[in-house]
């Protein structure tokens, strides 16, 4: 195959993102959509889920809450029925969970990072891997993570914790799964311009008692580029993952990031 037809996605990918309807998640889904692949979605927002539905009618979706098993395995009765099979599973859901320090975070908001987290990551690579062992395209199973996968964090210990959890269990599936055939890697986005950066900027800049313009600066400062990066940044290397240019990355946390130096 030549190189340049290597970089493009496998023609008609049948594809999942979990929290596919808005943010990054969304781009996402439209990216593998333009790409040409069968595309189905899931999310707790469902005038989200409403919006991409009427904006792009050849998106599917269901309605779940990813921290529910019961949730995660009606998506896969909508997937079997929508899509017939699993070819790529883009685990994307996530919370910012609480900013402060570590003796005033509240349990309750801790569990939650958690179960939104980390266990989502669980309860759909549980359901996703038969299906995905049945693929005969290249089957992929993308975690999405975060720059805070691989720096510490502080004032956001509950989402960083998660974050690093995430690569653990991305790296031990990469060689659990290996054998199946199936690729198993994580993106690790650095600070994503959009409405919840602004809003993660806003409640650390309260915690700390700074001004948001501040707080942004500061982000800024610790990125080599001096930029942040977009959505479609993310969705970018998600689409080279799933291609035949990628098939011999797996167990890789890929940072896509600007070079945050620390955080």
């Amino acid at each position: 195959m030549p190189i340049l037809d290597s970089l493009r996605p496998t023609p008609n990918l049948r594809v999942l993102v979990t929290a596919g309807a808005s943010g990054i998640g969304a781009v996402v889904a439209r990216a593998f959509h333009e790409a040409g692949a069968q595309v189905h979605v899931c999310d707790v927002d469902r005038a989200a889920l409403d919006r991409l539905s009427r904006e792009v009618p050849g998106i599917t979706g269901s309605m779940a809450d990813a921290a529910v098993a019961a949730d995660v395995d009606l998506v896969f009765d909508d997937v079997q029925g929508t899509l017939g099979g699993l070819d790529v599973l883009v685990n994307n859901a996530g919370i910012a969970g609480p900013t402060g320090p570590i003796e005033g975070i509240e349990g309750a908001d801790w569990e939650r990072t958690v179960a939104v987290n980390l266990n989502s990551q669980y309860y759909f690579a549980r359901r996703a891997v038969p299906m995905l062992k049945q693929s005969r395209a290249g089957p992929v199973l993308i975690a999405m993570g975060s720059v805070a996968g691989r720096l510490g964090y502080p004032f956001r210990t509950p989402y960083a914790s998660t974050k690093w959890a995430i690569v653990g269990l991305m790296k031990s599936l990469a060689i659990e799964l290996g054998p199946s055939g199936i690729r198993v890697n994580a993106i690790l986005p650095g600070t994503v311009e959009g409405e919840r950066m602004r809003s993660v900027i806003a409640a650390r800049a309260a915690a700390l008692g700074l001004s948001a313009d501040a707080v942004r600066e500061q982000y800024l400062n610790k990125i080599s580029l001096r930029r942040m990066v977009t959505a479609e940044d993310v969705a970018a290397l998600a689409l080279f993952l799933c291609s035949p240019a990628a098939r011999n990355l797996s167990g890789q946390a890929i940072s896509v990031d600007g070079n945050v130096e620390y955080l």
